[in-house]
């Protein structure tokens, strides 16, 4: 009997899990993907290596970043200086996030 009580809590806090899970969309933050990826070389929205090149509306747009999926391009194939992500290492998901998180702050 006390297996069997067992299975049936362990099942439900699968169960929970799971819909919390779901009902949360499973929304990636931007702002923690940010952090882990970009933050290093990008903090505060600067640029480490290239000064010039900040992630300032202003600073994007020059450099014809205008919106998210000019910025998941540049993650994508980036010019010298900066890191290439690739699709293993960053899905589109969480470039999307990290792009739509920059337009948000940075401005």
């Amino acid at each position: 009997m006390r297996v069997a009580n067992f299975f049936c809590i362990a099942m439900a806090s699968l169960f929970i899990v799971a819909t919390c899970g779901q009902a949360s969309g499973g929304k990636i933050d931007g702002k923690a993907e940010f952090d882990i990826h970009c933050s290093g070389c990008h903090p505060d929205g600067g640029n480490a290596i290239n000064p010039a090149k900040t992630l300032q509306k202003m600073n994007r747009e020059a450099n014809g970043l205008k919106g998210a999926r000019d910025i998941v391009r540049k993650m994508r194939k980036p010019g010298p200086g900066m890191k290439s992500f690739n699709r293993k290492e960053l899905s589109d998901a969480k470039a999307k996030a990290i792009a739509d998180y920059i337009i948000k702050t940075f401005k």
